[in-house]
């Protein structure tokens, strides 16, 4: 009898070896204790992060969890967990979210591919384990995506602050979802590790050989993926610095006009103010000249502290 969705499709010559549980009632994991004598965790302990909580085992029954790398908005963004329960002809899954990896192995049950709980579960890490891969390959194109035009050259060539600023506020934005993207995934992922480690010990008496090499192969998997994830964390850093980098540079930019711009200002006021003042005896006030004189010197301040600065290369 296979169980999906807190559904039983019953058999009655056949025993269960796989029930999966989608947001259990109360009245569910009531009956299921009732008939199997089996207790299912609720949410709550599934979430705790001790790996006490996490893994333990009472007699051949291994109860086991690990975090999604989902989160539920309802729930404040916390992870969804994500529950199992094994035994040598039993595996019970508690989930609260659809999970793609599920799909995929029920798929395999209904062809008889899969015999068994410990081959379902042996299954469900491997699908798990794909898809994470599948995950972080498409997160290292968008990162390399990033990358390209971060450090496009016609970004440094870009005339106006606005496009520019734009294109960095958005690639900030990017980066960092990816790298929350990364964080669960990565939490994700050494969770399973722990949850592997501990049932290739606990149930080394009753696991078959080619279930043991096939945790044997999803533990290396997981050990080049969480080496891959920390590849990609690290160059998702180094775009998040050079972006702020580049935001830092266009501030100064906008500062060094407005230095400049307040330099250049200065003498043209100290003139306007100083022939402003009117007095009597001043020689240049009774000049035929004196106004378009004085209206060349205000030019000629200005221009010269711009050729100045020209030449200096400050703009």
């Amino acid at each position: 009898m296979l169980i999906t969705h807190g559904r039983a499709s019953r058999d009655a010559e056949a025993k269960p070896a796989w029930i999966d549980l989608l947001n259990p009632t109360a009245d569910e994991t009531a009956r299921l204790k009732a008939e199997s004598g089996i207790r299912i965790p609720s949410r709550e302990s599934l979430q705790e992060i001790e790996t006490s909580s996490r893994m333990r085992a009472d007699g051949q029954v291994l109860y086991l969890s690990m975090p999604l790398a989902l989160q539920d908005e309802a729930a404040g963004f916390l992870p969804i967990p994500l529950g199992f329960i094994l035994s040598p002809q039993l595996l019970i899954t508690v989930r609260f979210s659809e999970v793609h990896a599920f799909a995929r192995v029920q798929e395999s049950c209904k062809t008889g591919t899969e015999i068994g709980g410990p081959a379902v579960f042996a299954a469900l890490i491997e699908a798990i384990v794909d898809f994470g891969a599948d995950r972080l390959e498409k997160l290292s194109g968008e990162l390399a995506l990033l990358s390209a035009r971060t450090f496009d050259p016609r970004m440094a060539s870009m005339k106006g602050a606005k496009p520019a600023s734009h294109a960095l506020r958005k690639s900030l934005t990017e980066v960092g979802a990816a790298g929350d993207q990364l964080s669960r995934i990565r939490e994700s992922m050494l969770g399973l590790q722990r949850i592997i480690a501990y049932v290739s010990k606990s149930a080394a008496d009753w696991f078959g050989p080619e279930l043991k090499t096939r945790m044997s192969t999803a533990q290396q998997d997981l050990s080049s993926l969480v080496d891959f994830e920390a590849h990609l964390e690290g160059k998702t850093q180094f775009l998040l610095d050079a972006i702020l980098g580049f935001i830092n540079t266009e501030q100064n930019e906008i500062f060094k006009v407005l230095t400049i711009v307040s330099v250049v200002g200065i003498p043209p006021t100290l003139i306007a103010s100083m022939y402003g003042m009117n007095f009597h005896d001043m020689p240049e006030l009774s000049w035929r000249w004196g106004y378009p004189y004085g209206l060349a010197l205000i030019g000629l301040s200005i221009l010269l502290p711009v050729l100045w600065f020209k030449r200096r290369g400050w703009w």
